[in-house]
């Protein structure tokens, strides 16, 4: 699906929250990369049509990965956290995000 087929209500359904970890703030900072949290279902196109909209930047490639959840012990039973799908955008020269105006 084409990024202007893409309705506005799932491209703001496509970002779920962006990832502030040590690995994520190196990337940025060294890569010049943003990380974030997407729908399972969101595939690199729609992933790119969301970043556009969303912060008004123009992205350079999007590579997406699939988190296995894992499986983690409470109390004596074991349960098992959810499956989580990462984007890490390249954005192009001159572009920058500013996650001060970003909401969820």
């Amino acid at each position: 699906m084409s990024a202007s087929k893409l309705s506005e209500d799932r491209l703001y359904q496509v970002l779920i929250a962006p990832v502030v970890t040590e690995k994520s703030t190196r990337a940025a900072e060294q890569d010049g990369q943003a990380v974030f949290y997407v729908a399972n279902d969101a595939t690199r196109n729609d992933v790119k049509a969301a970043i556009e909209k969303a912060f008004d930047v123009e992205v350079e490639s999007v590579r997406v990965l699939n988190a296995k959840g894992k499986t983690k012990r409470f109390g004596r039973s074991t349960g098992r956290r959810s499956d989580r799908k990462k984007a890490y955008i390249r954005l192009k020269e001159g572009s920058d995000i500013d996650f001060a105006g970003f909401q969820a």
